[in-house]
């Protein structure tokens, strides 16, 4: 019996996430906000995220996190997305593993997302996914000097080689790299992820207004401007 054709226009989402356990998500935002606060945040964030990339509808989407979290990420998405332990430590390794993972033979398209952008239109999850038929690698940066999704059709061991992972110098580093590969660049249009609380307000302002973009992180933010209010009244009464 002959096996089935390789399909050359599949098309994976992995989203790049961690397990919402407190003192290990959004560290950044916890110096700020309570440890517990920000872990809920994160889930919501996660949550969102993962119903954005399903709702590109034929696009397959997955998870790629450490070996650890691999129980509790399948338990959150309800086992409706695929869960794949990364090998080795780290986000650089995490990205490395994706392409290993999801490319055998250059048969897919593959872009990897961060799990805080669920804010982020469709649209131009899809726009990465048709820009990469006419370039090697895709890029979306972020307005931090980072990026929020970079997409290939095929492994680049070395692509995500080298330190600046998660610092200003990260997405220049990642283009570098590209470039000494010889791989041809497409850009989405630049976005921010979640990382400081100046985002959140940011994010606050835009849900407020269209809160269907990310219906879970909305919930959240309304509470925790509330919150917030409250604070400051009962700071102005003493």
């Amino acid at each position: 019996m002959q096996s089935p054709p390789q399909r050359n226009d599949a098309c994976t989402l992995v989203i790049m996430a961690k397990a919402p356990i407190p003192g290990t998500v959004k560290t950044r935002l916890a110096q700020k906000i309570s440890v517990e606060a920000v872990t809920e945040l994160y889930r919501c964030l996660l949550d969102d995220t993962i119903s954005l990339a399903r709702s590109l509808g034929t696009v397959e989407v997955a998870i790629m996190c450490p070996a650890a979290d691999v129980e509790a990420l399948t338990q959150l998405a309800h086992g409706a997305v695929h869960v794949v332990a990364q090998k080795g430590e780290g986000l650089a390794a995490g990205l490395s593993s994706v392409f290993a993972h999801f490319t055998p033979a250059g048969q897919q398209r593959v872009v990897a997302f961060n799990s805080d952008s669920p804010h982020l239109p469709a649209s131009v999850l899809a726009s990465a996914f048709a820009m990469l038929t006419e370039h090697d690698v895709v890029v979306g940066p972020t307005n931090d000097g980072g990026y929020y999704l970079v997409g290939a059709k095929a492994a680049h061991p070395t692509l995500f080689d080298g330190d600046g992972m998660g610092t200003k110098s990260a997405l220049d580093a990642l283009l570098a790299r590209a470039r000494k590969l010889q791989l041809s660049i497409g850009f989405t249009e630049p976005f921010y992820d979640i990382d400081v609380e100046g985002d959140l307000t940011q994010l606050a302002t835009e849900l407020r207004i269209a809160p269907a973009r990310a219906p879970r992180t909305a919930v959240w933010l309304r509470e925790w401007q509330r919150a917030i209010a409250e604070l400051r009244t009962g700071t102005e009464d003493l």
